[in-house]
Formats: C-alpha cells, sequence, structure tokens
C-alpha cells in the first residue's frame, strides 16, 4: 500500500511537470500506465481516474498561465463551450465500450499524432497570414514579461475542432490537450506557447464537465479509485506548478518534437499489447 502511494505521488509529479509544460493535462501519459500497472480496471475507471487528475492538473496550471498572461481568453471560453457536448457523449460511450477496443482506439490516436508532430511540428509560419481574411479573428497578446505574439486563426474551425476534441477526451481520458495543442499551433496558427497555455485553460473547464458527468454515472462511488485520485493529485499540484514555470524557457520547438516522441513510444506499446 505505501509503495503504491509513493509510486502514484511520484508519477503524479511527473504528470503534473510534463502535462502543464506541453498543455496537455498528462493524461496521455497516466492512462497507459494505469492501463499497464493495474489491467484489472475498467476503461470507464481508467479515464475516470486520469479525466479527474487531468481537471486538478489543468486547473493549477491555468492559475499559472493566467498571472503569466499568455491565455487567450475570447478563443478559451468560446472553444470550451464547444466541448461540452463532445464530453458529454464521450464519457456516457466509455461505459458500452470493450477494454480491447479502448486499447487499440488509443494507441492509434498517439501513433498517429505523433507522426504529424514529429514532422511537422515546430516549423515556423507566418501567423499573420490572415490577418484580414474574412472569417478570422485577428489577437495580439504581450505576456507578463514583455514578449508580444500577433496572429490569426479561423474560429470555425477552431470550434468544430474542440466538439471532436471533446468527444474524445473524456472518451480516452487523455484530457484533449494532447490533440488541442498540436491542432491549435499547426492548422490554426497559434503561436506555441500561446497554444499551450489556452488549451490548459479549455481543459480545466473541459475536464471539470466531464468529471461531473462521470460523478454522476456512478464512477468515483469506489474507495480505492478515490484513494488513487488522491495520491495522484499530492504529486501533480507541485508538478503543475514547477511546469508552467518551465514552460517559458522551453523552446517551443523542442516542445512538440519531445511530445511527438513521447506519444509514439505509449502509443506502440499500448497498441501491441492490444494486438
Amino acid at each position: 500500500m505505501t509503495e503504491t502511494f509513493i509510486l502514484l505521488v511520484l508519477l503524479g509529479f511527473g504528470i503534473g511537470t510534463v502535462g502543464t509544460l506541453i498543455g496537455a493535462g498528462g493524461g496521455f501519459i497516466l492512462v497507459p500506465v494505469l492501463i499497464l500497472l493495474f489491467p484489472e480496471l475498467s476503461p470507464q475507471h481508467i479515464t475516470a481516474i486520469s479525466i479527474a487528475i487531468v481537471a486538478i492538473n489543468a486547473s493549477t496550471g491555468s492559475v499559472a498561465y493566467i498571472r503569466s498572461k499568455r491565455v487567450d481568453y475570447k478563443a478559451g471560453f468560446i472553444f470550451a463551450l464547444a466541448t461540452i457536448p463532445g464530453s458529454i457523449l464521450g464519457v456516457l460511450t466509455t461505459k458500452v465500450l470493450p477494454k480491447h477496443q479502448f486499447n487499440i482506439i488509443f494507441g492509434l490516436v498517439l501513433i498517429l499524432l505523433s507522426v504529424f508532430l514529429f514532422f511537422r511540428g515546430g516549423k515556423k509560419k507566418n501567423f499573420t497570414l490572415h490577418k484580414k481574411s474574412a472569417g478570422h479573428t485577428h489577437q495580439k497578446i504581450t505576456d507578463k514579461y514583455g514578449e508580444t505574439y500577433e496572429y490569426s486563426y479561423n474560429l470555425k474551425n477552431g470550434i468544430l475542432l474542440s466538439i471532436f476534441v471533446g468527444f474524445f477526451s473524456p472518451l480516452l481520458g487523455i484530457g484533449g490537450g494532447i490533440i488541442h495543442v498540436p491542432a491549435m499551433a499547426e492548422w490554426l496558427l497559434f503561436p506555441v506557447h500561446i497554444a499551450t497555455a489556452t488549451s490548459h485553460f479549455i481543459l480545466a473547464i473541459m475536464s471539470s464537465v466531464s468529471v461531473f458527468i462521470h460523478y454522476l454515472e456512478g464512477s468515483y462511488e469506489d474507495i480505492e479509485t478515490l484513494r488513487m485520485i488522491l495520491s495522484l493529485a499530492l504529486g501533480v499540484i507541485p508538478g503543475a506548478i514547477l511546469g508552467a514555470k518551465l514552460s517559458r524557457k522551453v523552446k517551443g520547438k523542442f516542445i512538440l518534437k519531445a511530445l511527438a516522441i513521447s506519444l509514439a513510444i505509449v502509443g506502440a506499446r499500448i497498441l501491441f499489447s492490444a494486438l
């Protein structure tokens, strides 16, 4: 019991640090670890535990990012609202999805994302390309450290993306940032650091909705599930604070490349174990 507690706290710290650093919440790390260490857990309980930790991590990290003034609030609120319908449907789907199919879907999603990120991540883009185009929103943000980010994005595409993310986030328990960050940076043309901070803000809202739905579905009635969440949370909170501080010192290109390699390793491990 003590060894498991220590393991979960350390795991939580790692998830909090890495998840906040890349704006992904950390669910993409936690879910495969839970699958490997606790094979007896059902997809519903795995995603319920993971999404609760993602909510804690995202909320803690968002406070730090808000203080850094890197959150695009307009995009954040609109995209967060767009995720809610999908989040509800995603939670309900976990109740009927067989574990074998869950693992295959999860592995494939991670591998596809890793390939996209590795070959496309970090390439320099013209963020003012669509500045005057119809249907695009222009934004200019100056953060706490005096660095200015100027960019434009297609709001409708962002809403469609968020609906998609809203469904797969609670379905796989990965939070959604793992999809939102690269898509916002590569498709919507957000600067990586703004995408990371804004994604975390969206994630805090979206994952909290998913946790509430899981609660209504009875996913947190088991005392062992609550103990695991508490143990992980003890590590996640300080880890999230550290991750937000490190984000200012780490280049966006490095963040995306490191994320791609991590996804490939984890995705392959889960996929091969399910085949």
